[in-house]
C-alpha cells in the first residue's frame, strides 16, 4: 500500500505547482512559456536524482526496448499539450474549477489503461466513474450573458477542460507502460530514469517551439527563476511521486486518489486567489468529489 502515501503527496505538490503557473500566466509567462518553466528547471535536477542514484547503488544503465521509448514519449507529448491547456483554462474559469475540470483524467485513465494496457476496473468502479461525468457536464455549464447567442455548455471553457483531461489521462497510462518496459534495478530506479527521459523529451521540444515562435519567452522564463523555479521544483517532485506510484499500481487507481488535489484546489482558490464559485460550479465539484470518494472505496 506504499503508493496511497506516494499519491496524496504527488497531488498536493500538482496542485501547489498549478498555483505558481497560475502566477506566471497571469504576471509575466506566455501559456507555453509558463509551460516551458516547469521543464528548464526540472531537468538538472531529476538527471542528477537519476543518474546518482543509480550510481550509488551500483545498477548498470537499464536496458530498454522500442516500447519503452514509444510510451515515454507519448507521454510527454501528451503532458505538454495537457499542460497547456489546463493553464490556458486558468483563464477563462477560476483556479479551482480549471483544476476539477482537468480531474476528469480519472474518467479516462480507466478506459486507455484497459485499451493500451490491459488493465481494467470493476463494474461498480464505472458506477462511480459516470456520477464523475454528470459532475463534469454540471461544472461546464455557463450562463448565458443576455443578448448573446451560443450554447450554454460547449464553450471554450468545457473544450479546455475536456482537453487536458484527456491528455492527462492518456498520458499516466503511457508512463505506466513506460515503467513496465524498463529493466532497471528498483522501483525508484524505474520511475526517475522513465521521468528523466520523459522531461529531457520535453524540455527539448518545448525549447524548439519557443525558439520557433515565442523566442523572448525563453528568456523570460529564465528572468522569472523566483516563481519559475518553484514551478520546476513541485514539478519534480510530484512528478517523482507519480512515476513511483504508476510503477506500483494501476495507472486508473493512481489518479482516482489523487483527486484529493480538489480539495486543495479549494483552498488555493478562495484564500490565495480570493475567487468565489458559483453554486452549478459548487454543485459539480460536489458530484467529482462524491464519484472520487466512490473510486477510492472501491479498490
Amino acid at each position: 500500500m506504499l503508493w496511497i502515501p506516494i499519491t496524496l503527496f504527488a497531488a498536493f505538490a500538482q496542485t501547489f505547482r498549478f498555483m505558481f503557473q497560475k502566477r506566471l500566466r497571469i504576471n509575466t509567462l506566455s501559456t507555453a512559456g509558463a509551460t516551458f518553466a516547469r521543464f528548464l528547471y526540472a531537468a538538472p535536477l531529476i538527471s542528477m536524482i537519476a543518474i546518482g542514484y543509480s550510481l550509488l547503488r551500483g545498477y548498470s544503465w537499464p536496458v530498454v526496448d522500442w516500447q519503452f521509448w514509444a510510451f515515454a514519449a507519448s507521454g510527454g507529448f501528451c503532458q505538454v499539450s495537457a499542460t497547456m491547456c489546463v493553464v490556458s483554462l486558468f483563464q477563462q474559469r477560476n483556479f479551482a474549477v480549471g483544476i476539477t475540470f482537468k480531474k476528469i483524467e480519472v474518467l479516462l485513465a480507466v478506459g486507455f489503461g484497459l485499451i493500451f494496457l490491459g488493465e481494467g476496473v470493476s463494474l461498480p468502479a464505472l458506477g462511480a466513474i459516470s456520477i464523475g461525468v454528470l459532475g463534469v457536464l454540471v461544472l461546464s455549464y455557463t450562463p448565458q450573458v443576455v443578448g448573446s447567442g451560443g450554447p450554454r455548455f460547449l464553450n471554450k471553457a468545457t473544450a479546455l477542460g475536456l482537453s487536458c483531461g484527456i491528455l492527462f489521462g492518456a498520458s499516466a497510462v503511457f508512463y505506466r507502460g513506460a515503467t513496465l518496459h524498463i529493466g532497471a534495478g528498483d522501483i525508484f530506479a524505474k520511475a526517475s530514469i522513465t521521468l528523466m527521459t520523459a522531461i529531457l523529451l520535453q524540455l527539448v521540444g518545448m525549447a524548439f517551439l519557443l525558439r520557433w515562435r515565442e523566442p523572448g519567452q525563453i528568456i523570460a522564463v529564465a528572468q522569472a527563476w523566483r516563481v519559475a523555479a518553484w514551478v520546476g521544483l513541485l514539478s519534480l517532485f510530484g512528478s517523482m511521486a507519480w512515476f513511483t506510484a504508476f510503477a506500483l499500481q494501476n495507472a486508473a487507481y493512481v489518479k482516482a486518489l489523487g483527486q484529493v488535489e480538489i480539495l486543495a484546489s479549494f483552498a488555493i482558490s478562495v484564500f490565495v486567489f480570493g475567487e468565489k464559485l458559483r453554486s452549478s460550479e459548487t454543485l459539480g465539484i460536489l458530484l467529482l468529489s462524491v464519484s472520487v470518494v466512490l473510486l477510492i472505496l472501491l479498490l
